[in-house]
């Protein structure tokens, strides 16, 4: 894209509130994906984004409009469901977390795609386009559509800041967060809440399939340059709301591109490019650091060997 073509498009006033929401919505996931990561719950919002399909089809069906907020109503109650769900299995079966997360998870979008097939069938007037919220497709958002977005994003990330210190003890030591007193389990379940609010909130822009990538990927990559839980987050919040808006640039100079794929695809290159030149565990810098200790140990006269060499 040329100058002259960008600055063309960002003189859209509707282009100009897609670019928010996405920042906005980026940056939102990107700050709770850290603590989701954190607390090995990163498949959860893959089962979150699944589960939310049905909603998005059940609120179309009830309401007959296509706007924003009852489909994010519908998509947060079988958020929750989901996650209820999950939650029950674990507590009262035999049935492993992960295996019940994979049962919500097909089942989810199995019914999500059968009730959009019927509303497709039915021939209900509006109801093209749900199909968008398989892939996202930011560049059909509307003023309305980004309020309602931008104004979920920023309740999410408030609520994460707000019980920052009980996310943390959430991530690193439960137990003593429970030994101090604090409801480490009610801690538990807001954290799932939040990923439901932003799994809902990211539907329309990146689509059920990728926006469980949205609330990994930022902190992944943030993961490599700093062992610290809140340069952790900023990054992390950075990485998202970078992802976001470069995505939905391409997507609006590129209309028949889905936007879901392009963000996933510019976090995915943030995350190489972290993988490589974090400056805490990145590839290239431990190998430098290994090298430099390596030439030490021998000048000083006393040969290093690492794990596994030979003697």
């Amino acid at each position: 894209m040329t100058w002259e073509a960008l600055i063309l498009l960002l003189n859209s006033p509707n282009a100009r509130w897609v670019l928010a929401g996405s920042l906005l919505l980026g940056a939102g996931c990107g700050l709770l994906g850290t603590f989701a990561l954190l607390r090995r719950r990163s498949l959860m919002g893959d089962v979150l984004a699944h589960a939310a399909l049905p909603g998005v089809a059940l609120g179309f069906w009830v309401t007959g409009a296509k706007s924003v907020a009852p489909l994010l109503v519908g998509s947060l109650v079988t958020g929750l469901l989901g996650a209820a769900v999950v939650d029950g299995i674990t507590r009262h079966s035999r049935i492993k977390e992960e295996t019940a997360q994979a049962l919500v998870l097909s089942v989810s979008y199995g019914m999500g795609v059968v009730l959009l097939t019927v509303l497709a069938r039915t021939g209900l007037g509006g109801q093209s386009g749900l199909n968008r919220f398989l892939i996202g497709q930011a560049a059909s958002l509307v003023r309305s559509d980004v309020l309602v977005i931008g104004g979920a994003a920023l309740a999410v990330t408030l609520g994460v800041l707000l019980f920052f210190k009980e996310l943390k003890l959430l991530a690193f030591d439960p137990e003593f967060g429970a030994g101090l007193g604090l409801p480490m389990a009610l801690m538990d379940r807001l954290l799932m809440g939040l990923v439901v609010a932003a799994v809902a909130v990211g539907l329309q822009a990146v689509g059920v399939v990728l926006v469980a990538a949205l609330l990994i990927t930022p902190a992944a990559a943030a993961r490599f340059w700093t062992e610290r839980l809140e340069r952790m987050a900023i990054l992390s919040a950075a990485f998202g709301g970078l992802a976001g808006v470069a995505g939905a640039l391409i997507s609006l100079s590129r209309p028949q591109l889905p936007t879901g794929p392009l963000v996933v695809l510019v976090a995915t290159g943030l995350l190489l490019i972290s993988m490589a030149f974090g400056s805490s565990r990145g590839l290239v810098v431990q190998r430098v650091r290994q090298a430099g200790i390596r030439r030490r140990g021998l000048a000083g006269g006393t040969p290093v060997r690492w794990e596994g060499e030979a003697s």
